[in-house]
């Protein structure tokens, strides 16, 4: 049984899905948000948001991401870091993925990953759960009604929560699998309700396909000037680090929370929503982000909530420290309706140092900022990933390496030349630890990191003194207003000036260390950049 609105020429049963129950195609948020209540799949919560649960996943899983190895990808795949699947097991695992499917009803949304109409995919998504149809209609962008009827899916992704895969047989790892195939153009996700797996696929696959355009997808939140658009700023960073936070600056526009493509012609939204991290969110620190938790149709992942009143407890983290909440980029303020806007001005490289030795901004020169975006330096926080129970230093080359399906420096290379276009000045931004590592020093104050981002992106901080790191390479600013000198020197935050020489000894260390693996690939410029242990 078909519902909903579809391009007759492009039904499930004309992609040889066939047998389901009923499908409901590209139900809108109410008509979701009824089916999810009703099918017992969470709680309607106050203001019309919908609490859910994802079970035994809370995070992603990215060891158990593959990629069908093919003619079409042999030599364009990262297969250092992107487990190969056969084309049989696929076969397989499809196959009995269909099967399991049989009886069931599903819901399917025809979405655009990307604002530029000339770089944007036309995916499909189709998911087991109600919830996972209202989640990924948030965070893609929704045509219009009437551009429905003639949607023509470019991508299927296939969401089976209930389904369990089969190592042995479907040549993954484990029971939870997400599966890519080029050649067939589908991505199959069995085994996990974690919705973050939807949009991270999607993601994947645009780091994937953008490059061959010459367009450098990213890793990243962007906003712009009120009264200009082509004033841009791009935040890169992990999970953690603060891309969501810090973009929504109510004296910007927001473009976007968390990915975007750097074509020619300018900055561009992969999304139609954001999906921000709630543990300890409060309304007098980020009042926007705050609101949405009780907006209708907000999909609320994993909080700890009152069984009675509803209340939402922002800092209880006995589910997962990675409770979150998705909503359409309208239900922000200062949203942009487009999600387009210049090249960037400022490139912000977030990081998040466990160590506490890196200063709350340093000024990057482009080679010094090409080495910190391939090295990709931060710290993992709990929940962001299954197993993560405190902050782990680490390095994810180009701030995203569970995303990047090529080598990292093809992405390096495309950041590398749209500087060297465009002349953006570079920042690397820390909102880890001060005053000592993670266990002994303190979180970095957000006020200072909004002062400091503030003076960058307005210009004043540029034209402020500078010192010279003499064992990072970079220049830090000796004062900005209204924030304490002695932030900016993190050797004086530290009780034990020696205790922060050899720490800060250790990450010098551990970047050279990492990054000798990218120095066959790299210019003399970058080379010469890189940290010395």
């Amino acid at each position: 049984m078909t519902n909903g609105r579809v391009n007759p020429n492009q039904t499930l049963e004309k992609q040889c899905i066939t047998g389901l129950g009923a499908v409901y195609y590209n139900q809108i948020e109410p008509a979701l948000v009824e089916a999810a209540v009703a099918r017992g799949e969470g709680n309607l919560g106050i203001g019309g948001a919908f609490l859910v649960s994802t079970g035994q996943f809370t995070g992603r899983s990215p060891k158990d991401k593959h990629v069908v190895r093919s003619a079409v990808t042999e030599d364009t795949i990262w297969w250092d870091n992107n487990a190969a699947m056969t084309p049989e097991a696929f076969g397989v695992l499809r196959a009995d993925m269909m099967a399991h499917m049989q009886g069931r009803d599903y819901f399917v949304q025809d979405l655009y990953a990307g604002a530029d109409p000339a770089h944007r995919l036309d995916v499909r998504v189709v998911t087991e759960l109600a919830w996972h149809g209202l989640f990924i209609r948030h965070l893609l962008r929704r045509p219009d009604r009437a551009e429905l009827d003639a949607f023509v899916p470019e991508w299927t992704v296939i969401n089976c929560p209930s389904f369990k895969a089969h190592p042995a047989r479907h040549g993954c790892r484990s029971e939870t699998v997400i599966a890519m195939n080029f050649d067939l153009r589908e991505i199959l996700i069995a085994n996990t309700a974690y919705a973050g797996e939807n949009k991270k696929s999607v993601f994947t696959l645009l780091n994937y396909l953008l490059p061959e355009k010459g367009v450098m997808p990213m890793h990243c939140s962007a906003n712009h000037a009120v009264d200009d658009p082509d004033d841009a700023a791009v935040f890169f960073g992990l999970s953690g680090t603060g891309k969501t936070t810090l973009s929504a600056d109510p004296a910007r526009i927001l473009i976007g929370d968390d990915e975007h493509g750097w074509s020619d012609t300018g900055t561009f939204n992969f999304e139609g929503g954001c999906y921000a991290k709630t543990i300890n969110l409060s309304a007098e620190a980020e009042p926007e982000i705050y609101a949405t938790t009780h907006k209708f149709g907000t999909v609320v992942e994993n909080m700890v909530f009152d069984a009675e009143t509803l209340v939402l407890d922002f800092e209880d983290s006995s589910l997962t420290e990675n409770m979150r909440c998705a909503y359409p980029l309208e239900y922000i303020s200062n949203a942009s309706a487009t999600g387009m806007g210049g090249a960037p001005k400022n490139i912000i490289l977030l990081t998040c140092d466990a160590y506490g030795v890196l200063p709350p901004i340093a000024r990057l020169t482009p080679a010094q900022a090409m080495y910190h975006f391939l090295s990709g330096f931060t710290s993992k926080t709990p929940g962001t990933e299954r197993g993560v129970v405190e902050p782990t230093p680490t390095f994810s080359t180009c701030f995203g390496a569970p995303f990047m399906p090529r080598r990292p420096e093809v992405y390096g290379k495309l950041l590398q030349a749209q500087i060297a276009k465009t002349g953006a000045t570079c920042w690397l931004v820390n909102t880890g630890w001060t005053g000592g590592a993670f266990g002994t020093g303190s979180r970095m104050p957000i006020r200072a990191t909004r002062a400091l981002l503030t003076a960058a992106l307005d210009g004043s901080l540029i034209q402020g003194e500078f010192r010279l790191d003499a064992r990072f390479g970079f220049e830090v600013p000796v004062s900005v207003a209204g924030v304490a000198d002695v932030l900016l020197d993190p050797r004086r935050t530290w009780t034990d000036a020696d205790a922060y020489d050899a720490q800060a000894q250790k990450l010098a260390g551990m970047f050279a260390d990492n990054f000798g693996k990218y120095l066959p690939f790299v210019d003399a410029d970058v080379k010469a950049a890189a940290i010395k242990p």
